[in-house]
């Protein structure tokens, strides 16, 4: 049997684990069994009604949320002349074509987020078994795949956070840090749920989203009740 520890066993007092929280209680309890000596980051993870095996069911967007994560993303962009430019002048930390490809495959990947514009994607998909384990490939769906770098890059900067199924059917996010007020918090979770939800597939039968829970990162998880993350 595994060993628990005090951390965890504090953490976990006065939380009932079978019961379903209002979003407001779920936030206080995370915020204030956040106990390390960092300020940790605050994942929400939902459980849907989904089957990615099937094309049809695939979950998969982009979110942005309207108080930031809280970290400070490096985020790269492959581009060439004026959308070069534009890329850097928009912030990104890290602008390049062949030079950046080559980086890469020498495993160079010091960013969080990636940008390419279109013309670029012949050249950038030679790194999808590099980037792509990892959640780094450009995609049209997510916005990361623009024209518009200006856009992207501050929205990137700004706290857009990238979302996709997983195989047991579960989405999750880092929507902020415990230092973040309740408020802060609950809306970021509120309008992360929400653009999961717009991104309900087609092929998704019965209840779509059926577990919602929240937790920082050293402390417990605590089950909220779906309802109350909806809207509002």
């Amino acid at each position: 049997m595994a060993h628990i520890g005090k951390r965890v066993v504090k953490g976990r007092e006065g939380i009932d684990r079978t019961k379903l929280y209002p979003l407001s209680d779920a936030v206080a309890f995370v915020k204030e069994r956040a106990t390390a000596k960092f300020d940790e980051t605050v994942e929400v993870s939902m459980n849907l009604g989904v089957d990615p095996r099937h094309a049809d069911q695939m979950v998969r967007g982009v979110c942005n949320l309207p108080n930031g994560t809280g970290r400070v993303l490096r985020v790269a962009v492959f581009a060439r002349g004026a959308k070069a430019e534009e890329a850097k002048k928009a912030g990104a930390d890290i602008v390049g074509a062949e030079d950046l490809v080559e980086s890469v495959q020498k495993g160079e990947i010091n960013f969080d987020r990636c940008i390419a514009t279109p013309d670029m994607m012949p050249l950038v998909g030679r790194l999808g078994k590099v980037l792509g384990p990892r959640g780094l490939m450009p995609n049209p769906k997510v916005g990361t795949v623009t024209m518009d770098l200006t856009n992207a890059v501050a929205a990137s900067k700004g706290g857009s956070v990238e979302f996709r199924v997983e195989k047991a059917g579960i989405v999750h996010a880092a929507v902020g840090k415990v230092s973040f007020s309740a408020e802060k918090l609950a809306e970021n979770i509120k309008a992360f749920a929400d653009s999961v939800a717009k991104a309900k597939p087609a092929g998704a039968k019965g209840t779509y989203i059926q577990r919602v829970a929240i937790s920082s990162t050293m402390g417990p998880g605590v089950k909220i009740e779906p309802n109350t993350v909806m809207g509002g």
